[in-house]
This record gives structure tokens, sequence and C-alpha cells, in this order.
């Protein structure tokens, strides 16, 4: 049939784009890592819950553990960026009220995605998920509180020791919150707040 005058003729993709068929396997991946481990899934099974040949994996990941480390990319950065844009809604000069926000989002977050978290962090050693998630996440909590130790909010002499501090008190907390069932995390963020208040004025 031929194509009436004026009419565009629409042409549909091939192919998806790369970055949406690239996100597609992440997401097959991090199923099945949270379904049944990292060591138990095979490629075959992310290729076949993707719905793509195995040839795509490959044109986007060498190996498994290439899937996974971009896996704990995405998550590390996604919770900057989140955690991140929740702190800019509030005014520079409020030192206190950014890190109660630092604090509640990302309790928020970590208690609905810990799955996530724990397969691709914790069941490839401690030691890789400190490394991956300290230089970024971290770095971002010692510019918090670096900027309100510069402005007299509270007592910081090392900002960056003090951003591990709370660091490891965040975690520690909000794990012990999920093996005891708890699913709030607004009074976790609370308690934390009012525990690094405390340890930042003396």
């Amino acid at each position: 049939m031929r194509q009436r005058d004026g009419m565009k003729k629409t042409i549909r993709p091939r192919t998806k784009p790369s970055d949406i068929r690239r996100q597609e396997l992440m997401d097959a991946a991090a199923g099945l890592f949270i379904e049944q481990g990292v060591e138990a899934t095979t490629i075959d099974a992310i290729t076949a819950r993707a719905e793509v040949a195995k040839g795509t994996f490959y044109h986007y990941f060498s190996t498994k553990n290439g899937i996974l480390e971009a896996l704990r990319a995405a998550f590390s950065q996604g919770f900057l960026d989140r955690v991140g844009a929740a702190v800019d809604t509030v005014p520079a000069g409020d030192h206190a009220a950014r890190l109660r926000q630092w604090l509640v989002a990302g309790v928020t977050i970590y208690m609905a995605e810990y799955e996530l978290h724990d397969v691709v962090f914790h069941q490839h050693g401690r030691r890789m998920q400190y490394r991956t998630e300290k230089n970024a996440i971290v770095g971002q909590l010692a510019g918090l509180l670096a900027a309100g130790a510069r402005d007299g909010a509270w007592n910081a002499r090392n900002p960056e020791f003090v951003a591990v501090v709370v660091y490891q008190g965040f975690h520690g907390a909000v794990d012990d919150a999920i093996e005891r069932g708890l699913q709030d995390p607004a009074p976790i963020a609370a308690a934390l707040f009012d525990l690094f208040s405390l340890m930042l004025r003396t």
C-alpha cells in the first residue's frame, strides 16, 4: 500500500535503546541474585529472565562479576543522588536539619533496598563493601559535617573520621532494626540523629 501524501512513515526501532537493554539485564541479575544468591546465578539464567540472547549480555558485560560491579556502582550512586536531593531541600545554613534529612533519607532507602544491598556487597566480603561505599557515601557525609564545623554548628575536628563513625553507626543500627523486623524508618532516624547530635556537641 502506498503511503498517502503528507503522512510520515513511522519506523519502529528493531532493538531497544542501549541504556534500556543494559538496565533490563541489571534488573534481571538483581532479582536473581536476591532470590538465589550470586554464586548460584548463571549468565544463562540472567539472559533468560531478561529475554535476550547470551551474546547481548557480553555486549554490555564481560563476566558475571562485571554486572555485579555495575549493580554496586548503581546502588551507591542512586543512594548518593537521592540522599543528596533530600538534603538539598533544607537551607544550606541549617546544618542540624541537613544532617537529620541525610539520616531520614538514608535509613528509608536502606530499609527499602537492603536485600539488594546485602547481596551485591556483603556476599563478597565486608572489605569490598566498605571500600565501595566508604569512598563516596562517607565522603558525602564528611562534606556535610565539615560545613557544619566551619559554621560552628558542632565540633568535628576531623570530619572524615567522624563521618566514618556516623556511617558505621548508621549501618549497624539499620541492620539491627531489619533483623528485629522493624519497618518504620522514622524512629530509627530520630534516635540516630539524637545520638550523633550529642556526640558532635562534645
